[in-house]
This record gives structure tokens, C-alpha cells and sequence, in this order.
């Protein structure tokens, strides 16, 4: 396995000195080492406290999309499906896009108020979105039912890939490059003196750095403390359900989401479909068992929504967290003090689509380039006051 061979980096020795350290082997962590030891970075060191894809970037499929409200993540999907596209090429490794478009289904005239505007914002950047009808969603979806839906949002660019084997595929250019990863080696302690930084310690042994990039998802809150900074992200359990092979095979459809409920599925890959919720009822933590009281919701919501998926058999689920931000937009920046410590965490589920993208802004940000997007909004300290931030315009959210 994959995973396995960057997992056998385990025992080898730590090395004594570092000019950055990643802390966190998932999707951001790996894009972000990866985009690193590509621009010659020296002695790039990423710190795994488990496996790589342990974490969030462990969800089976992953959707890539740059359907969003927002005009900042809006660019960020979209510099990401240039890249996903290019993965093959650069870094190198199957991904197993699948480029199916997306489909929000429209259950009033408030959502599709929300998405018209939306897909005006979109086409204004260059994403092929549109609003069709319910029987053209139809068309699309053969499993929704068109009398519960006004209208629905299409971006056939979309799609779903495989977040473990981007993750790979990442690392292992990473090495290729000169970066060094150890895995099951939890960061414990991060020194600094005189507002620098000047090691990280683990159970393993200590490095000396200047430098320290916080990507550890749900786990970030604490990493930052660790350094003294406030990074306010909260773990909320996530789950999805798989059919199993289906006779007859499902139809190719796209990345279909309900945008009242939640609900989502798509094809899984192996003759069956993946099913998703957010459930409104999940308390935060780090839970990850699956549980299958999470289904009654689930097709509930299928029953309005697809009533033929709403039977299906459940063979086997997943569950995994989500990295929550107060506004549900993610954390990118550096930190005022101690200096040197940079962070990329709080996706809120979109880390993955965004991966690419994050993992040029931080290496951008490392390096002092001028980098192709503004991040300052994305930065921790608009929590810092305590208020609730401005909110940003970022109504596509599932």
C-alpha cells in the first residue's frame, strides 16, 4: 500500500535541524510540502502524528468544485481543478478524477435566489455553472425527483476525486524533491524565545526550526496552543454510507447535493453510490466511529428528495471529521508572534478541493512572493476580538 510505504518513514531517525516543519500529513500538509520542495526549499521536514490521510483527508472520495458564493473561493476551486486536472503531470499520480459536475438541487425561491446570484458571481470568474430546471436536473440525476425542486445549479466542470491517493502522490514527490516526512510523531511542545521560534520537540527528539506551518485539521486548535496561538477550530464528526455493488449498476450522475437537507451522493467507483448528511443533531468532538442511528435522517432526506435511494441497502459506512471554523471559512496566514509560524487549517470539508491552491499561498507567504490571491481575510485574528467575525459571502456551504 501506498500509505504503507510513507508510513515505514516511522522509525528512521529525526533529523536535528529543519528550515520548516509541517505539522500534519494530510492533504494541506502533503500540497504544502510538496510546493515547497518544488521552489528548493531546503530541509523541509512534515511531521505525521499518526499516518498521512489519517485524518479528514481519509474520506474514500472527495469533491472538487469551484461552485461558491464567494469570489475568494470561487478562485481557490478554480486554481485547484486546474491542478487536479494536471496532477497526472504535476506532481505526478493517479488521482482518479472524475469530472461529473456538480448539482445543487433547489427546493424554494429563497435558494434559488441564493444560487442565481451565485452563478452570476461564477461566470464572472470563469466557471461554466448554470440554473436548470427540475426535469433537465432530472435528466442529470435520474434518482431526483423533480416535483420537490423550483430548479437546480449545474457546473459540469466538477467532479470527485481520490483524497488518499492525492495525498500519495503529494508526499511522494515531496520526498522525490528532498523533503523528509515522519509519520506517527506528534508535535508535543513547540519552543520559542523573544517571539521565535526555535524547535519543535516530539516523543522522538527535538528539531531546531525557525519555522513552523500548522496543517493538523481538527487537531490545529491545540497545535497552535502549543506556540501560544489562538487557531478556533472546533472537531465535528462527519459520516457517509456506501450501497455496495447495485444491480443494475447505478448511472453515471453527477455530485448531486440537496442544499436544504444536506444530503449528497454520487457514484462510488465501484458499481454502488457513496450518501452523505450533515447532521444538524452531531455534537463537536473527536468521535470517529460510525453509527448507524445516522441513517434514519439520511433517508429521510432521500425520501423527499431521491425516494429511490432511499431503500437502498447501507453495506458499510465511514466517518471522519470535519475541521469547523466559527464563519466556516478557512484559516490561512501567519501568526504576529511568535514569527515564523504559518498555518492552512478550518476548511469546514473544502480542504481538500482547496488543497492545490493553499499549498501555493503558503508557499508563497513562506518565500515573501506575492501571491495570485489576497488571503488577509482568511486570517485567525479576525476571531481575535471575541465578537462574531463579519461574516464573508460564502452561501454554498454543505
Amino acid at each position: 500500500m501506498a500509505c504503507d510505504a510513507a508510513s515505514a518513514t516511522a522509525a528512521a531517525p529525526l533529523p536535528g535541524r529543519a528550515d520548516v516543519v509541517i505539522v500534519g500529513g494530510g492533504v494541506i500538509g502533503a500540497s504544502i510540502a510538496f510546493h515547497l520542495a518544488e521552489a528548493g526549499v531546503g530541509r523541509v521536514l512534515l511531521l505525521e502524528r499518526d499516518r498521512p490521510a489519517s485524518g479528514s483527508s481519509g474520506k474514500p472520495i472527495g469533491g472538487v468544485r469551484a461552485q461558491f458564493s464567494d469570489p475568494l473561493n470561487i478562485r481557490l476551486g478554480l486554481r485547484s481543478l486546474a491542478a487536479w486536472r494536471d496532477f497526472a503531470r504535476r506532481p505526478g499520480a493517479d488521482i482518479g478524477l472524475t469530472t461529473v459536475g456538480y448539482l445543487f438541487l433547489l427546493a424554494d425561491d429563497r435558494e434559488l435566489a441564493v444560487f442565481t446570484e451565485g452563478v452570476e458571481t461564477q461566470n464572472r470568474h470563469g466557471v461554466p455553472s448554470r440554473l436548470v430546471g427540475p426535469r433537465a436536473a432530472r435528466e442529470l440525476c435520474p434518482y431526483v425527483d423533480p416535483r420537490g425542486i423550483v430548479a437546480a445549479a449545474y457546473s459540469p466542470t466538477d467532479g470527485h476525486a481520490l483524497p488518499r491517493a492525492a495525498v500519495t502522490g503529494y508526499l511522494r514527490a515531496a520526498r522525490r524533491l528532498g523533503a523528509t516526512v515522519r509519520t506517527r510523531c506528534p508535535v508535543t511542545a513547540v519552543d520559542t524565545a523573544d517571539g521565535v521560534i526555535r524547535a519543535v520537540r516530539t516523543p522522538h527528539g527535538t528539531v531546531r526550526t525557525s519555522t513552523v506551518i500548522c496543517c493538523a485539521g481538527a487537531w490545529s486548535r491545540a497545535v497552535g496552543a502549543l506556540a501560544g496561538v489562538a487557531l478556533p477550530v472546533t472537531p465535528l464528526r462527519r459520516q457517509i454510507a456506501f450501497t455496495g455493488p447495485l444491480h443494475p449498476a447505478p448511472p453515471r450522475i453527477p455530485f448531486t447535493l440537496d442544499f436544504g437537507s444536506t444530503l449528497y451522493f454520487h457514484n462510488d467507483g465501484a458499481g454502488g453510490l457513496l450518501m452523505g448528511l450533515s447532521d444538524t443533531r452531531q455534537t463537536p468532538g473527536f468521535g470517529r466511529e460510525f453509527s448507524r442511528e445516522w441513517l434514519a435522517p439520511l433517508r429521510a432526506a432521500a425520501a423527499r428528495r431521491a425516494p429511490d435511494l432511499a431503500g437502498l441497502p447501507v453495506v458499510d459506512g465511514w466517518a471522519g471529521l470535519y475541521e469547523m471554523t466559527p464563519d466556516r471559512n478557512a484559516l490561512i496566514g501567519e501568526a504576529g508572534r511568535p514569527g515564523r509560524f504559518l498555518y492552512a487549517t478550518g476548511f469546514s470539508g473544502h480542504g481538500f478541493l482547496q488543497a492545490p491552491a493553499v499549498g501555493e499561498l503558503v508557499r508563497d507567504l513562506y518565500l515573501g512572493r506575492e501571491p495570485f490571491l489576497d488571503i488577509g481575510p482568511l486570517a485567525a485574528t479576525r476571531f481575535d476580538d471575541g465578537a462574531p467575525p463579519a461574516a464573508r459571502p460564502e452561501a454554498h456551504i454543505i
